[in-house]
């Protein structure tokens, strides 16, 4: 789809042509196993820490009880300045969009894209209507709150976006919230910017908001599925009686408690600042190949950058023969086949990569 077309846009279902919804980055290394450095997974790498996974296993004593969420839950709720009313404990973030699609009472919910695809499939999957919001190229993928239809009940947008890696401003999102309207924000990768600005997470102030954090991204917990939601009391009762009995298990319960543990959190922010230097450090490397055609997203606030590249279908594969797996872009609503994204890795990871990029990019 053209990005430089109107921002607006409506669909149905998915019809045979348009993006594969269910595509995500671990379809890219799955079949390549170990033989791929995976720069398409945004799960940061050497995760879990040893202290992480040391604590989980001391959980697996208690596996013939069942999972009491209680702990977690209300060290979540400290961790954000919240009653524990407003929190809402998960298996993954992908877990609460599925709650969200079927709990909620809504007629025009409208996804913002490119972003992350499991809402919307997840609200089709429900049998909803998705209107789709486009952001654009042009304007560097920013957010156009006017874009957004006025008659809207149910907004989804990530912050920062997977996978532009574009941070709204807080305000801008804030001026979405309208009476009657569930403005859900997707923050699961929040945890990896310094200093977490222009987060959402613990506003009470904002109608309708409803704030989705993950721990798998920054810690590694992609097997263990877990992640909560943050929102008002009746919609976090709502979601709650849409989920299973015991939904998330007691490792994954341990694993809450201790990543919003102080010591984690201050591991976290460490971490924050130094993606960010390592995202500097890709970001540099990359311009060498802007006389190519190349363009990065910027500024890029995630860990990971979207870029494009003429024949991007053809530089992935190249790229994969030379034994780097990125994440392709066409599978996302509003990019094409000459969009990748790529992982923020170490500094020595990087240079190789971009030795082997400068094999794959004709110049």
């Amino acid at each position: 789809m053209d990005t430089h077309t109107p921002t607006h846009t409506e669909s149905g279902t998915s019809g045979p042509g348009g993006p594969d919804l269910r595509h995500h980055g671990d379809a890219e290394v799955r079949d390549g196993g170990a033989a791929l450095v995976d720069l398409a997974v945004n799960v940061r790498a050497d995760t879990p820490p040893v202290w992480l996974r040391e604590h989980v296993a001391a959980s697996l004593g208690s596996l013939a009880a069942y999972p009491d969420g209680r702990a977690a839950r209300a060290a979540v709720a400290a961790r954000h300045g919240l009653p524990v009313e407003r929190v809402l404990l998960t298996a993954g973030a992908a877990e609460a969009f599925v709650l969200l699609a079927r709990a909620l009472k809504v007629s025009r919910p409208v996804v913002v894209h490119p972003q992350f695809t499991e809402p919307e499939a997840a609200l089709r999957d429900a049998g909803h209507t998705v209107g789709r919001v486009l952001l654009r190229a042009a304007d560097g993928f920013r957010l156009d709150a006017g874009a957004v239809p006025e008659d809207a009940d149910l907004v989804v947008v990530g912050n920062p976006t997977n996978p532009t890696s574009v941070l709204h401003p807080a305000d801008v999102l804030a001026s979405l919230a309208r009476p009657g309207r569930t403005l859900v924000v997707d923050e699961a990768f929040m945890d990896a910017v310094p200093g977490e600005r222009e987060a959402l997470a613990g506003r009470t102030d904002v109608p309708g908001l409803v704030v989705l954090r993950s721990l798998t991204k920054t810690w590694g917990l992609a097997g263990l599925r877990i992640g909560y939601v943050l929102a008002d009391p009746e919609t976090v009762g709502a979601l709650e009686r849409a989920q299973p009995l015991w939904p998330v298990s007691s490792p994954a319960l341990a694993a809450a408690e201790a990543c919003v543990a102080p010591r984690a959190l201050a591991e976290a922010a460490h971490a924050a600042h130094r993606i960010a230097a390592d995202r500097d450090c890709l970001v540099a490397g990359l311009a060498e190949f802007a006389a190519a055609g190349l363009r990065v997203v910027a500024p890029a606030e995630g860990p990971f950058v979207l870029l494009r590249v003429p024949d991007g279908a053809a530089v992935r594969h190249r790229l994969r023969g030379l034994g780097y797996a990125v994440r392709r872009g066409d599978t996302f609503p509003g990019l094409g086949e000459e969009w990748l994204r790529l992982a923020v890795r170490d500094r020595a990871t990087t240079e190789r990569f971009l030795r082997a990029l400068r094999r794959a990019v004709p110049t």
